[in-house]
Parts: C-alpha cells; structure tokens; sequence
C-alpha cells in the first residue's frame, strides 16, 4: 500500500513542478512528508504497525533506486522521502505495470486526441480544443481530463442539434442511457455553453441555456395576461376572460397568427410571484422567469411585430441580474423594454427599507459595466454608493395595494 502511495505523490508532485516543463531554476528536490502518508506518523497515539509499514516501503524504494531517504539525526524516523529525478520515467512504468497508474504523458496524450477528435466537431468544441492544446503545450492536465471525452461529446451534439427533445431523449442519443447526462456531465456541459453566451449563472438554473438549443427537462409553456386576444389557427382567443391569464405550450407558436393587443401597454416581468400579483387594465403582462428563452423571444418579436406603437416595459429585481436580464432582453428582441419599478425611487422608498440587501462582491463586479450605461447609471451608481439591492416582490405587493385603496376610495 506504502509503496504505491510513496512513489505516485513523488511523482505526482514533480508533474505539477517547473521541473517537468523544464523551467526550474533551482536545484529543489521533489520530496513528501511521511505524515501526509500516514496523519499520525510523528503523532503519540500513532499506530507501530502503520509507521513500520511506511518506513519498510521507503527502504524497499531506496534500494530500488527510485528514491533516497533522510532519517532523524538520533533515531530511525523518516525526515521526508526524496524522488531521485532521473528515474521518474521508469517510476511512472513501474507503477503502470503494477498498480495500473496513468503517467502524466499518457494522460498528455489522452488530452492530444481528444484535441483532435473534437476540435472540428463543433464552434464551442473547436475553442474549448483550442484551449486543451494550450494544456498539452504546456504540459498542463485539465482536473476533470477523465469526464472530457464525454464532455466534449455531448457539447458538440447540443450545438448542432436542430431537434425538439426533453434532456432524457438527448441523453439517450449522446450515450445510449437515459439518466447518464443529468447525473454525469449537465453542470459541466451547461457551464461550457454558458461560457459562450451572454448568460450568468448567478441568473438561472444550470441548464435553462439548453432551452437555446432545443432541449428542455420538460414542456415549455409561456404564460401570459390581460386584455389581449390571440389569433391561434384561425380562431381568436380572448385572454381578458380569464382573470390570470393563460399557460400554453411553446410547440403551439407555430400555430398562432397573431397577438393583438387590446391595451396601450405590454410589460415583462421576471420573477412568477410578481407575475402572479401584478394585474393593471392598461397592460399586458407576460411572465418571463429569467433570460428569455428562444420561444419567449419568437412570441416577444411575434407581439411586438403587430402592436409596435404599443408601450414596452420589463419589471424585474433591483440587482445586477435584473438589470442584465432586461439587456439582454433588448439585444435578444430588439425591442427597447422601458425599466418599469426598477429606480431610484424604490431603493429609497422607506416601506421597503427592512426589504433591502447589501451586495455581494461579485454584485459590485456585475455592475461595474453597467454604470456606464445611459439606461442604468443612475440607479446602479445609488446602489453602489448606499450597498444595496432589492427584489420585486414586495415592489409588486406594494403597488397593487395601492391600486386597491385608489379602487376603493374612488367607489366611495
């Protein structure tokens, strides 16, 4: 056991050092601890046993030629274990003949395959490859060089994928198993994608940028309320009857000819309770829930392409994922959405005080671009210099009671 340990954190330690790449300017000698071999090695309460084991293994490598040993000056106890460099080639043979051990330039060309297996295969693929062939350049392994083959494999199948699928039926057709996707390799894979969008993943769930590619854990549905009427295979559907609005299924776009907007407004909003609150006879409202996915941004330039006189607003969260989503809600669109209960003049409004938050680092981080933009400045320059930030939903909850008591005071 000694043995096999011994030698792989020896050689271990010298693949990671400047040694390897040829860049070492000093004479330092690849070493390791006995107690990183065994915690309580020096300890009082360590095991004879364990300590012999350990000190019997280093003197069997010694005489191997595979390492030099330094002992206490009075006393048999092992100082550090030295790897003897110049034998750290047959090593890594050794232990690949007798443990199974992967050496650092196998696994270099491992890495150089994988470069050329994928690196045609698709436009995210050919720039991660691009970065793997840095690695292999510069003798670099990737932590997660084991998961990259399947990685890469299901990267390029997403990319190129033109078919409606729910992420079960996309697993099979990458690996053949129905559940090795979700439980392998979707948070690396999402992270790669996210890596080439515009996206955040402080924003969304992990895989919410799948819906870009087709792919969907399950149905979609876009929700939508107000006095609007939907023209959907030639019939007309009159939303204003019902009071929350309606849910319908994404696959259903292609049936519907038209969005005709019955009131002078149509708002986005972000999160589902303010969605669920929010009731105003002047607009449309349409629950976006994030980034706006491709069948959210086909209905919004569906509305927006028979009602362009019409008011755009989104309504979201006061933070640095609110405003980054209505950017790209307009990009994505090309409809300029005004900023709707998303000022100044929330932040300062003294009934959401106790609502407030303060940001985080990577908040402050998130804004700093956003400040030089025109349609944010103000705000973003108040929340940095007061250290807050707040969520919709008690803006949403606020502004329909106070549309209650206008009701009621007008009845009276």
């Amino acid at each position: 056991m000694y043995e096999e340990k011994i030698l792989t954190c020896l050689v271990e330690n010298y693949r990671k050092s400047k040694k390897d790449a040829g860049k070492n300017k000093t004479n330092r000698r690849t070493q390791v601890k006995p107690e990183k071999l065994y915690r309580k090695y020096r300890a009082n309460d360590g095991d004879f046993e364990e300590i012999s084991k350990l000190n019997q293994a280093a003197e069997e490598l010694s005489k191997k030629g595979f390492v030099t040993r330094e002992t206490e000056t009075f006393g048999t106890q092992l100082q550090c274990i030295c790897l003897i460099d110049e034998r750290v080639q047959d090593i890594e043979r050794y232990l690949t003949d007798k443990y199974g051990y992967t050496s650092k330039d196998r696994k270099l060309e491992k890495l150089q395959e994988l470069v050329v297996k994928y690196q045609n295969a698709s436009s995210i693929c050919k720039k991660e490859c691009a970065i793997l062939a840095e690695c292999v350049e510069n003798r670099k392994i990737p932590k997660n060089i084991e998961e990259l083959d399947n990685i890469l494999k299901a990267a390029a199948f997403i990319e190129e994928n033109q078919e409606d699928l729910y992420i079960r039926e996309t697993s099979m057709k990458i690996y053949g198993d129905s559940k090795f996707f979700e439980n392998e390799t979707l948070q690396p894979v999402c992270s790669i994608l996210r890596k080439y969008s515009d996206r955040n993943a402080d924003d969304e769930l992990s895989d919410e940028i799948l819906l870009d590619y087709h792919i969907a854990k399950e149905p979609q549905k876009l929700c939508i309320k107000g006095n609007v009427i939907i023209n959907i295979s030639g019939k007309d559907v009159d939303v204003s009857g019902f009071y929350e609005g309606i849910e319908f299924l994404a696959s259903d776009l292609v049936n519907i000819q038209s969005v005709k907007l019955m009131a002078p407004g149509f708002m986005t909003i972000e999160n589902r309770t303010a969605y669920l609150r929010y009731h105003a006879e002047n607009m449309v409202t349409f629950y976006l829930g994030g980034y706006a996915n491709r069948y959210q941004r086909d209905f919004l330039k569906l509305v927006y392409a028979s009602n362009q006189d019409a008011a755009y607003k989104h309504f979201g969260d006061i933070d640095a994922g609110g405003f980054w989503i209505h950017h790209n809600l307009c990009e994505v669109t090309g409809i300029n959405f005004e900023l709707f209960g998303m000022s100044v003049d929330e932040l300062k409004n003294s009934e959401y005080a106790m609502c407030l938050h303060q940001l985080s680092d990577n908040d402050r981080n998130r804004l700093q671009e956003l400040k030089i933009m025109d349609t944010y400045a103000e705000v973003v320059h108040y929340m940095l210099e007061q250290d807050v930030k707040l969520e919709q939903e008690i803006v949403s909850l606020d502004l329909m009671k106070r549309s209650a008591e206008v009701v009621l005071q007008t009845d009276s």
